[in-house]
């Protein structure tokens, strides 16, 4: 029987906001997570030069496997050897990678609802068992020791993701060490999703490695590099599944593209204007927190990290889907329905990506303040 997989149907509402657009309507994007800064000036001036004298061809860069594996003694004090390094063609393959070496068809696999679209999606296409976690207000909206904890019988494995999607939040140290201890005590298996990190507001994002050696870790440039169309990722995995990941890479998808991989290496050194990006988040942040109160939307996930606002719109509508067009049909503001995030929940929440300049940020909250308060007043007549 083949898999069943449900859309990604912000992808519909994008189809939409590019129709508008090219009609000439005046569009925001805020539906994807993904920069709109584009990549750092020293990465494209990589490419260019590579393109002017280098053929390419299937590679993998040593250079860009040894920057990688630099990163996670720098920043987490975990030496990674650069053969763990397996360098993929984005995030998307890489958890493809991950999944197929850890699992085999029938196998569950647990994750936090709200969660990334793809996690449901990838686990089901493979043949594999979706275990989601209902996780609230009271749980952070994440993954928590004591949850993983009460499956019986334990899953076979578990996807973290801090800071999440849809809801930016991060798992503290000590459930992060309570969730590696959990996990080795009922021989769960960690796919660790990190590609946020490098994007956080006040708190630090615990790489899985710290607490679980053995964890596989998912990451990219598509965040925090800002290089998301470069599709360029990468899997740190254990000595044990070098092997079995750099086989699946080989047959599955070859290589990253070559120009993607030099102009990554080239991004390692861009960390000023990356950071600038990260300060720019900041400031869009703190606006739509400060702003979204007053116009209704007082329930939001604390988005510790990532470029996201999930918010509880349940007082205005039962259908975020539905709602998410409308504002977009009416605004020209584009966001994302919290279906796709979670199928039972997601009705009454919409996401909303702050990754964008902080001039679109404060557009776009002109746009909505009196499309919000006519559909406040027309909730307050049911």
């Amino acid at each position: 029987m083949i898999a069943q997989i449900e859309p990604f149907h912000a992808i519909a509402l994008s189809r939409i906001a590019h129709r508008l657009r090219s009609e000439g309507r005046s569009i925001i994007h805020m539906e994807f997570g993904q920069p709109s800064t584009g990549a750092p000036a020293a990465a494209i001036a990589a490419a260019h030069h590579v393109l002017d004298t280098d053929g390419m061809g299937y590679w993998e860069s040593p250079k860009l496997k040894e920057r990688i594996a630099g990163l996670y003694l720098d920043r987490y004090g975990v030496t990674v050897d650069p053969e763990q390094v397996i360098l993929t063609c984005g995030a998307s393959p890489a958890l493809v990678l991950a999944l197929s070496c850890l699992f085999a068809p029938g196998d569950r696999v647990a994750f936090a609802r709200p969660g990334y679209v793809a996690y449901r999606n990838c686990i089901k296409a493979l043949y594999l068992d979706p275990v989601e976690l209902a996780c609230g207000e009271e749980q952070r909206f994440q993954v928590t020791a004591a949850a993983l904890r009460a499956i019986d019988p334990a899953p076979q494995g578990v996807i973290i993701a801090s800071p999440a999607n849809p809801t930016g939040t991060v798992i503290s140290a000590e459930e992060a060490k309570a969730i590696a201890h959990i996990c080795r005590e009922r021989d769960i298996s960690i796919i660790s999703d990190e590609i946020y990190h490098g994007l956080c507001y006040g708190t630090r994002a615990r790489s899985l490695l710290e607490d679980a050696p053995g964890a596989i870790v998912v990451n990219s440039f598509s965040k925090y590099f800002s290089m998301a169309g470069w599709r360029l990722g990468w899997l740190v995995v254990p000595p044990d599944l070098i092997d079995a990941a750099r086989a699946r890479m080989g047959n599955l998808f070859l290589t990253p593209p070559s120009l993607a991989q030099h102009a990554g290496l080239a991004a390692f050194d861009c960390t000023d204007e990356l950071e600038g990006h990260v300060e720019t988040y900041a400031r869009n942040r703190a606006m739509l927190l400060d702003a979204l109160p007053g116009l209704g939307l007082d329930r939001i996930a604390p988005p510790d990290g990532a470029f996201y606002i999930y918010a509880d719109v349940r007082h205005l509508t039962e259908d975020s889907m539905e709602f998410c067009k409308r504002l977009l049909l009416d605004t020209g503001v584009a966001t994302a329905p919290g279906i796709d995030f979670d199928p039972v929940e997601g009705r009454y929440y919409m996401r909303i990506s702050f990754a964008v300049s902080t001039d679109e940020v404060a557009e776009a909250l002109r746009r909505i303040r009196p499309w919000l308060a006519e559909r406040t007043r027309e909730a307050g007549k049911r």
